[in-house]
């Protein structure tokens, strides 16, 4: 397995009960995994558990052969070659496209940044795009931004928080297709978080199923939503 969650809880500060209990998930490489949840089921904790930016109770997690959690060791969220791509996408609205995606590629040369540049936005098909800003783009085009920041450093892992919930309905299907294609071409391990079954449906190579916190359900999209009313996929 590249990335293994061994029963992993995890409490915010002042809550009563565990926002995530035992939780226990393993993905291979190159898969595109689904973690489909109603509001407050733990879904985006997970996320946030996984990218480092919050420090389980007990647990342990491995990303390809290196440990990042588990009860006496954690690896800090910089160190972790995981990108994130929040709901709003957090594009810095005070730079152009080239100099938002180029962000993560400090170490690099300067022409090894420009060449890199060049290979994200061809493959989410936004060459010619690079002195546009933020306000210049639709929201299908912001998303392809951030998707690309996200690539550039070549992580080991991309995460999705609801990533289309900023969008009209019609464009939602076009670029969750689209989507999928990149990441496939891409061959980056990705987990998308979202409510709506008809995007993991869509996207997903595998869906994991939480309410209250546990895994109540995991398999294929067919396994998991094949017959299923939207009130029947979550626990009893």
């Amino acid at each position: 397995m590249f990335i293994e969650l061994k029963d992993i809880n995890f409490k915010y500060r002042n809550a009563k009960a565990l926002t995530l209990e035992n939780i226990n998930l393993s993905i291979n490489k190159g898969e595109l995994i689904s973690i489909l949840g109603r509001s407050g089921s733990g879904k985006s904790t997970i996320l946030r558990v996984i990218a480092g930016l919050e420090v389980p109770c007990s647990g342990s997690l491995i990303i390809g052969d290196t440990t990042m959690v588990s009860d006496s060791y954690f690896i800090q969220p910089e160190k972790r070659g995981v990108g994130l791509v929040f709901q709003d996408y957090a594009l810095f609205p005070h730079m152009n496209v080239a100099d938002n995606v180029k962000f993560g590629l400090r170490k690099m040369s300067r022409q090894d940044k420009l060449q890199r540049l060049k290979e994200v936005l061809e493959l989410v098909g936004l060459m010619g795009y690079e002195k546009r800003y933020p306000y210049e783009l639709s929201g299908g085009q912001q998303q392809r931004v951030a998707l690309a920041r996200a690539i550039a450093p070549n992580p080991s892992l991309i995460m999705f928080d609801e990533p289309f919930s900023n969008l009209d309905a019609d464009l939602q299907v076009q670029i969750r297709e689209d989507l999928r294609s990149i990441i496939k071409k891409a061959n980056i391990t990705s987990i998308f978080v979202t409510h709506d079954q008809s995007d993991a449906a869509a996207l997903a190579d595998h869906i994991i199923v939480m309410d209250q916190g546990k895994i109540t359900k995991t398999g294929t999209p067919s396994e998991i939503l094949g017959n299923a009313k939207k009130q029947s996929i979550y626990g009893s």
